[in-house]
């Protein structure tokens, strides 16, 4: 089993003609991706990379049966794509975009409160990897041949640690079931919290591997939910353990301002919630293979 997306799932691209959304979807083809089309508003009725572009992803949905969208779309429209996916009945949505402003994601989130929890979009992002089921879909911009298929299910706040602690896994045999990327933003549409919640009630995720950073309660929420809901082992990797306080680093979402967001604080809480930390990102493979010796 995956999580949020499989084999079978119909992708669509908004932004699709656009020379970054060409060049990913032209990635996520060669990969295997189920890419039925596109949107770009305007554009409705031509073809692009012999897949049919149309104005809306109503009508995208309605004429594909498509269930998961990406996002390639400039920060000043990304809000709105977001929460015309949401409508249309998209049930996975992926936001590749950075810059998104802060109060137009409160603006997302407030509005998919509309919807109940089985209709509920899952948005994934801004600001982020995206999801890839190594050999079975990618929808997201990582490089897929350094993953693995296999059953540790990731989940990261960076992109770039995701990529390397994929690398590291897949040098010492060890495959990911589904690796999500939720993004560096302050603000963003699924947590630690509703990532690990899905891997616990995946059958073929033995192990999960979380890779956060300074900043936000994200990390401390997720120790509180894991020590009281998850029964499978978690490995965490938490960067920033010499970034001083009050600093901004890298990520939007990167900056300390109250307890529990210090990088040595998060390390502390999830320790004490039973999660085994890499002391370094060099190890990082080598802890989940540890971990997934003992089951």
């Amino acid at each position: 089993m995956t999580v949020l997306i499989n084999k079978n799932s119909k992708v669509i691209i908004q932004g699709f003609t656009g020379k970054i959304g060409s060049f990913h979807a032209q990635e996520m083809i060669d990969y295997g991706t189920n890419l039925v089309g596109g949107v770009t508003p305007g554009k409705g009725g031509s073809k692009h990379l012999d897949k049919p572009v149309f104005n809306t992803v109503k009508e995208a949905v309605e004429l594909t049966g498509a269930d998961s969208s990406i996002l390639f779309v400039p920060p000043q429209f990304a809000a709105d794509s977001a929460m015309e996916a949401a409508d249309a009945g998209i049930k996975t949505c992926v936001a590749i975009t950075d810059g998104i402003p802060a109060h137009d994601m409160i603006k997302v989130k407030r509005y998919m409160k509309r919807y109940s929890k089985d209709e509920k979009m899952t948005l994934v992002g801004p600001n982020c990897a995206g999801i890839i089921s190594p050999g079975k879909s990618l929808l997201g911009i990582m490089p897929g041949h350094i993953y693995k298929e296999g059953n540790v299910g990731v989940i990261g706040r960076s992109g770039t640690l995701g990529y390397e602690s994929a690398a590291q896994m897949k040098a010492l045999g060890i495959g990911i079931s589904t690796s999500v990327g939720i993004g560096g933003d302050p603000i963003n549409g699924s947590s630690f919290k509703d990532i690990l919640e899905k891997f616990e009630k995946d059958d073929e995720t033995k192990v999960i591997l979380m890779i956060g950073e300074i900043g936000g309660p994200q990390e401390a929420e997720a120790a509180q939910f894991a020590k009281e809901n998850m029964s499978k082992p978690i490995v965490a990797y938490i960067a920033g353990l010499t970034a001083p306080k009050g600093r901004k680093m890298g990520h939007a979402g990167a900056i300390v301002t109250a307890y529990g967001e210090a990088a040595s604080e998060k390390v502390e809480i999830l320790e004490a919630a039973g999660v085994t930390v890499a002391k370094n990102p060099s190890v990082i493979g080598e802890t989940v293979q540890k971990v997934l010796s003992k089951i």
